[in-house]
C-alpha cells in the first residue's frame, strides 16, 4: 500500500474486550466451570448488562438472540475440549487478533482460518464462524443495548477521518476516501477477511476503510497473508513506521496514441518491501490499474496533452512546463495521482515525446 493509516482510539475497541472476557474468562474456562449462565459474566460488569437485557428482552430482538444464543452455543462446545485443545484455541485467538506480526508472517504466530479448525471440530467451526462473521452486522451493532456500552461505528469513522485527513484511498491511491464533509462513510475492509478467519471481525487493527474498488472490486476475499504458495508478508494498514513506494515506469514504444497496458512495464520498489509489494499488487490488481490510468484517454494520455497545450500557453517548452509539473508532483504525490503520473511523464520524457 502507499502508505499507513493512523489508528485511532475510539468506545467502539470496547466490543473488542468483550469479545476477549468472553473468550479467555467465559469459554476457554468452560471444561472447568458451571452450566451457563448469567453469572459467568460477573467479571465483566457492562458485559453482563448487555447478556441480560439481550436475554430478557420482550421480544427479543434476532441480532440480541443471536449473539446470546451463540455464545451458549460456542460455550457447549468448549466445554468438550480438553487443556491442550483449549492451549491450542488460545493460541489461535491470540494470534489471530495480532494482525501486525500476522502481516509480518512472524513464524512464532500460528494464525487459525476456518479450514485449520475444521478438521479438527467441525461443529464449532461451523459456529464460530456463524458468530464472527455475523459478528460485525448492523443488526447486531445497531441494538441500543450493545451502542450505549460500546458507541456507534459511524462515530468511529468521524474520529478516524479526522486523524486520516489525505481524503485518498492508501490501498491503490486513486480512489477517494470520504471524509468530514461527506454525510456517508466509506465501508470497513476486514484486512484478514471474516470469512476466512475467526475472532477477529470486530478488531479494528484489522478493520480499515477503503475505497469501492479496492474492497468490493478487486480484494473481495482475498488473503493478505497467505496464497496458494503459503503464508507471505503483507504491508500492517496501521504501521507507524513510514514507507515510500517508488513506482518507475518504462513504455515499449512511443506512439502514445495506440498505448495499451502491454507497451507498460511497472517497476516497484524499495526492494526491502519486495515481498509486502507482490503481495499488494497480488491483492488489489494495482498492475492493471495502474497500466489501465495510464493508458486512459483522461489520465495517462491528458497528463502529456497537457504538458504540451499549456507549455505553449505560458510561452514555455515543453520540457519547461514538465520540471515544474514533476516538482509538484514529487511535493503532493496524492494529489491527481502525481505519484504515478510523475513516473509516466518521467517515461514519456525518455521517450522524447516533450523534444
Amino acid at each position: 500500500m502507499l502508505f499507513a493509516y493512523k489508528y485511532v482510539q475510539h468506545q467502539m475497541e470496547k466490543m473488542q474486550e468483550f469479545i476477549d472476557f468472553i473468550f479467555h474468562e467465559v469459554w476457554c474456562k468452560a471444561p472447568d466451570s458451571r452450566p451457563f449462565s448469567l453469572d459467568l459474566f460477573d467479571g465483566s460488569p457492562g458485559l453482563r448488562e448487555v447478556m441480560h437485557d439481550f436475554y430478557f428482552a420482550e421480544p427479543q430482538p434476532k441480532g440480541a438472540e443471536f449473539f446470546y444464543d451463540h455464545i451458549e452455543g460456542i460455550y457447549g462446545h468448549f466445554a468438550a475440549l480438553n487443556p491442550a485443545q483449549i492451549d491450542q484455541f488460545t493460541r489461535w485467538y491470540r494470534a489471530n487478533n495480532d494482525i501486525e506480526k500476522a502481516c509480518a508472517n512472524d513464524p512464532a504466530l500460528q494464525l487459525a482460518r476456518y479450514t485449520d479448525i475444521t478438521p479438527l471440530h467441525k461443529d464449532l467451526s461451523e459456529q464460530l464462524a456463524a458468530f464472527f462473521k455475523g459478528l460485525y452486522s448492523q443488526q447486531l451493532l445497531d441494538l441500543a443495548v450493545l451502542r450505549n456500552k460500546i458507541g456507534d461505528i459511524d462515530n468511529h469513522y468521524q474520529h478516524f477521518i479526522q486523524a486520516n485527513t489525505s481524503g485518498k484511498c492508501p490501498f491503490c491511491g486513486i480512489g477517494d476516501v470520504k471524509g468530514m464533509h461527506h454525510t456517508k462513510r466509506e465501508a470497513y475492509d476486514h484486512y484478514l477477511p471474516k470469512g476466512l478467519y475467526p475472532f477477529n471481525s470486530i478488531n479494528f487493527r484489522n478493520l480499515a476503510p477503503a475505497c469501492h474498488e479496492c474492497n468490493s472490486t478487486y480484494k473481495l476475499t482475498k488473503d493478505p497473508v497467505h496464497c496458494a504458495d503459503g503464508k507471505r508478508k503483507a504491508f500492517y494498514p496501521y504501521a507507524t513506521n513510514s514507507h515510500n513506494i517508488d513506482i518507475r515506469i518504462s513504455l515499449g514504444k512511443s506512439d502514445i496514441g495506440h498505448l495499451r497496458p502491454v507497451d507498460i512495464e511497472l517497476e516497484f520498489g524499495p526492494a526491502a518491501f519486495s515481498e509486502e509489494i507482490a503481495t499488494w499488487k497480488d491483492v488489489y490488481g494495482i498492475e492493471e490499474r495502474y497500466k489501465a490510468k495510464c493508458c486512459g484517454e483522461n489520465d495517462g494520455k491528458g497528463w502529456i496533452i497537457e504538458i504540451i497545450d499549456e507549455s505553449a500557453n505560458y510561452n514555455l517548452t515543453p520540457q519547461q512546463y514538465l520540471e515544474g509539473k514533476l516538482k509538484t508532483a514529487k511535493h503532493m504525490p496524492l494529489v491527481d495521482t502525481n505519484f504515478l503520473r510523475k513516473p509516466f511523464l518521467e517515461a514519456c520524457k525518455v521517450r522524447g515525446l516533450f523534444d
